[in-house]
């Protein structure tokens, strides 16, 4: 019964939506998503808004393990893993799936050198099923956060109750970030408020990677696609600029310090046609970083500007 009446609100809070839509002569409203590939290419899709019940006050009830503690909350980033498909069972595999996660993001720069700026926490979150919906297509499971694939009619989108999410991630003692865990071994996740990836499944841990790069430092997608030229105003994020190096180096504009300078993911820096989805007119610092291509490193401009907004929080003088 529970699954049933979960199915029933979300049908019908998707029927609320096209009726209000119609009865306004509005078009229902859609949101864009960044979906992964396992060869490490980023692309974006349109999804229209999914409903989102909250889960009940009373039923935002769960144990908060402590995968790293290093101080406190006020002067630490706080990343907090919420699990879906987990049952009681289960949660030690959650536990695993958590750690091998964390223990992933801290192998790349700047979160290896930086590992003790973070406070890590898993939030319990039980299921009365294992896994998640969609997978294989068509099953459907009674799950505390809704995580589904075939989000939107990609197989590899895997989406969540964001609201339930944060719900449960808030029992946490602070939240800065949060990264909801599959249970299942499908390669998959995707951006937005709360990251998704699947617990089970090493590649998908790249995926939290690249967005902790937009919400930590607020780095832009490096990225070329779908659109042509690009004819807006100049990116306000550090690693996109409609400047071209000459342009940089006259005005001494964005990276221009850093034109020329041998960057961690390879190469130099220097101006690169193509970011922020578009293929012309708009230009990125290096030829393929962690912002571009899941499985890379930041460029030295990203790094720098990761480096800087984990100090602000956690002082350098703890390092």
């Amino acid at each position: 019964m529970p699954l049933l009446r979960r199915m029933f609100a979300i049908m019908l809070g998707a029927l609320i939506i096209v009726a209000m839509s119609v009865a306004t002569g509005s078009a229902a409203p859609t949101e864009e998503r960044e979906v992964f590939s396992p060869d490490g290419t980023i692309g974006r899709v349109v999804l229209p808004v999914r409903p989102e019940a909250p889960a009940p006050r009373s039923a935002v009830q769960a144990d908060v393990v402590t995968i790293q503690q290093t101080g406190p909350s006020s002067q630490r980033f706080d990343l907090v893993f919420v699990g879906d498909g987990y049952t009681s069972s289960q949660l030690d595999i959650y536990k695993q799936h958590a750690v091998n996660r964390w223990n992933e993001i801290a192998q790349v720069e700047p979160f290896k050198t930086y590992k003790n700026s973070f406070n890590v926490w898993a939030v319990n979150v039980v299921s009365q099923q294992s896994g998640v919906d969609n997978d294989p297509r068509g099953t459907m499971r009674n799950t505390a956060l809704d995580m589904t694939f075939w989000c939107g009619g990609t197989e590899r989108l895997l989406c969540v109750n964001e609201t339930k999410a944060l719900q449960y991630a808030r029992l946490a003692p602070e939240v800065d970030q949060v990264v909801a865990l599959a249970n299942t071994t499908k390669y998959g996740g995707a951006g937005g408020k709360v990251a998704t990836s699947s617990g089970g499944n090493a590649q998908s841990g790249q995926i939290v990677v690249h967005e902790l790069g937009h919400s930590v430092a607020g780095l832009a997608d490096e990225y070329d696609y779908p659109n042509d030229r690009y004819t807006g105003r100049e990116p306000r994020e550090v690693n996109a600029s409609t400047y071209t190096s000459a342009q940089m180096q006259q005005n001494k504009a964005k990276w221009y310090q850093y034109l020329g300078k041998p960057s961690p993911d390879g190469g130099v820096v220097g101006t690169y046609e193509g970011a922020v989805y578009h293929k012309r007119g708009v230009y990125r610092p290096t030829q393929n970083s962690l912002m571009r291509s899941l499985g890379r490193e930041f460029n030295l401009i990203g790094l720098d500007a990761m480096k800087a907004a984990i100090e602000r929080k956690a002082p350098p003088t703890q390092h």
